[in-house]
């Protein structure tokens, strides 16, 4: 005789509420083993207890709903794998990314910064490979890595070399409404033609206020916070776009404390004021 488990039971033998069971349900995630057609009544079976606590675990690991049903259904235990590992390795960066977070926290309450060493520059125009597209600050990463990483396979296909560092344009509303058009760029020393996203650009000139940022984009708002303050102090800033310009980064290298990073901040002259 086939064991028939209440919803009830279910749900307390799994630890997933009613609520969760009835929605992974429409999802097509675990479907019960009978429903009674007059009351509509969900029935489980004990086999289904284990399918149950795997999907609790890997939502209590942050998978989507779309990723557990993927790796439920699953061909073979490669396939299932693939999904799971790649999930591990979205965890690990999330991981990687919270310890770095913790440990620019660290630094800014053992004390403040000390004084950066600011250059003045006069940066001219530029003909560049660039992408400019509208970015919401908390996709920036992604869209960061996917079109320097297009930039760079343009320009090695091209075999143009570079004239410059890879670099950006951020306006203002960028970091006042959390989303703006954002510009990121090779200089060439030759025309590249155009496709996908990346099209030539002209940059164009600017006076800047630089400061070097060594180490992990995560403490990057201290050096904007020194750079800034210098200008405002000096009564300089200009209107324009923040320029950023990459001179050691992930492409280059996976150990962050040797990553560099130019901050450019736009000023009305370039040479300091007495």
């Amino acid at each position: 005789m086939a064991v028939r488990l209440g919803i009830g039971d279910f749900s307390r033998m799994t630890h997933l509420s009613v609520k969760a069971l009835r929605h992974y349900h429409d999802l097509g995630l675990l479907t019960p083993a009978e429903i009674d057609p007059a009351s509509g009544y969900r029935f489980y079976e004990p086999a289904q207890v284990p399918v149950a606590q795997v999907i609790r675990r890997f939502r209590d690991l942050g998978m989507p709903l779309g990723e557990i049903r993927q790796m439920l259904q699953a061909p073979d235990a490669g396939a299932r794998n693939e999904v799971i590992v790649a999930h591990m390795q979205r965890m690990e960066s999330q991981l990687a990314a919270t310890q770095s977070v913790v440990a620019s926290l660290r630094s800014l309450l053992e004390g403040p910064p000390g004084p950066i060493a600011v250059e003045h520059r006069s940066v001219g125009a530029t003909r560049a490979l660039a992408i400019r597209e509208p970015v919401a600050m908390p996709d920036l990463d992604a869209w960061w890595d996917g079109a320097f990483g297009e930039l760079n396979a343009a320009v090695a296909a091209a075999a143009v070399p570079p004239a410059g560092p890879r670099a950006a344009l951020y306006p203002a509303e960028y970091f006042q409404l959390e989303a703006g058009e954002i510009t990121a760029y090779i200089p060439v020393t030759g025309e590249v033609r155009p496709g996908g996203r990346a099209a030539m650009l002209d940059i164009p000139g600017a006076e800047l206020a630089v400061a070097v940022h060594k180490g992990a984009l995560a403490d990057l708002d201290q050096t904007y916070g020194a750079l800034g303050t210098y200008v405002a102090r000096r009564e300089i800033g200009a209107g324009g776009p923040i320029r950023e310009h990459y001179l050691v980064t992930a492409f280059d290298t996976d150990d962050e404390s040797r990553h560099l990073t130019e901050v450019g901040w736009p000023v009305r002259r370039a040479t300091p004021a007495p």
